[in-house]
């Protein structure tokens, strides 16, 4: 009898239908937290260097004015870091001969590679003085320079009053070349972040792109681009006619209309949609959609981990991430499921 019940209670287990298991949910883990909440804004912008014709003088003051109200103790760029220009470099048959800018004025200058400039650039910045000397920030521009870190190199120069900003302390008139040449570039990194810096008194700015994870292998790299572009023409009506807009707001006077609509969550949707579904649609024998859309999760996934990590020792802390507009939506959803960090909302920032 026995034998006979334990084989009843078994048949009636396995007949038992199965209940699943309830998944760990990652976004309520920090809700009895007691420490500071880190606060992360994420400003998607165009790309300064491609409006055509320049942007006009003063054109990016009203938004730099709400960026500062702000008052972000971090900021982020889309720039590769000294550290990784350094890898590439040791890589070449991976990521070509020019990956990064070459430093040779300023390994010339300071005698530093890129591994001493980010040692000799951390150390300084770690005992750095709440009222550096212009000899100080000649010298720490240098070093950044070294590390390949043009844009907090121009967050110094920017800070230096205009009579000292002229060579010396490790700075040669081949540099103080390349920093004046900086104030004319049409890039988001010095026109935005590095001005943004400077104006409120930080060190630096810090470069989190990444193309490690993107740099795919190829067997027919034309044969890729030619499925890409057909891929891509898939539902590509809605985002010219976004485009076409962004590029009249691009000629005004005042470029804060522009980074409003930059940062709509309507055009925003469109061109996530474009860049990912409507290119994962496409038929493909190459399945050249699917490797891009990998390499492209890849490169966020790995910017957002360089984002978190500006500010991992300061929790509690404002970031500003100033980043192409296609990666928002991005960085919006994968910041904002770490513990501690809340995504605040542009919208209100810009208006």
């Amino acid at each position: 009898m026995q034998v006979r019940n334990a084989w009843l209670t078994m048949a009636m287990v396995v007949a038992l239908p199965a209940v699943a298991a309830t998944p760990v949910d990652l976004t309520t883990l920090d809700r009895e937290m007691t420490g500071p909440r880190t606060q992360v804004l994420v400003l998607g912008s165009v790309h300064l260097s491609e409006i055509k014709g320049g942007i006009q003088p003063g054109a990016l003051e009203p938004l730099l004015a709400r960026l500062a109200a702000y008052k972000p103790d971090i900021i982020t760029i889309e720039n590769i870091d000294g550290e990784q220009c350094d890898l590439a470099a040791r890589h070449p048959t991976v990521y070509g001969d020019d990956y990064c800018a070459d430093t040779d004025d300023a390994r010339t200058a300071t005698g530093l590679q890129i591994p001493a400039a980010l040692e000799r650039v951390n150390a300084t910045l770690a005992d750095w003085p709440a009222k550096p000397t212009p000899a100080q920030r000649r010298q720490l521009a240098a070093w950044f320079l070294a590390a390949n870190d043009r844009p907090s190199a121009y967050v110094q120069w920017l800070q230096l009053p205009v009579s000292e900003r002229l060579p010396g302390d490790g700075l040669t008139p081949a540099l103080v070349t390349m920093l004046e040449g900086i104030a004319t570039r049409q890039s988001e990194s010095y026109q935005i972040a590095s001005q943004l810096a400077a104006r409120l008194g930080h060190p630096r700015v810090y470069p989190v792109d990444d193309h490690t994870g993107d740099n795919l292998t190829l067997p027919d790299r034309k044969a890729f681009a030619r499925e890409m572009e057909a891929a891509w023409k898939t539902g590509s009506a809605e985002l010219d006619k976004h485009i076409a807009e962004e590029d009249e707001m691009a000629k005004g006077k005042d470029l804060l209309p522009l980074y409003r609509y930059l940062n709509d969550p309507e055009r925003l949707n469109t061109l996530a949609k474009v860049n990912v579904s409507a290119a994962l649609k496409a038929h493909s024998p190459l399945q050249s959609p699917q490797k891009w859309v990998n390499g492209w999760e890849i490169r966020n996934l790995r910017m957002v981990a360089n984002v978190a990590q500006t500010f991992r020792e300061r929790p509690g802390v404002r970031v500003l991430s100033v980043v192409g507009a296609s990666h928002k939506p991005w960085f919006d959803q994968w910041l904002g499921r770490l513990a501690g960090v809340d995504i605040v909302d542009v919208e209100p920032v810009l208006r």
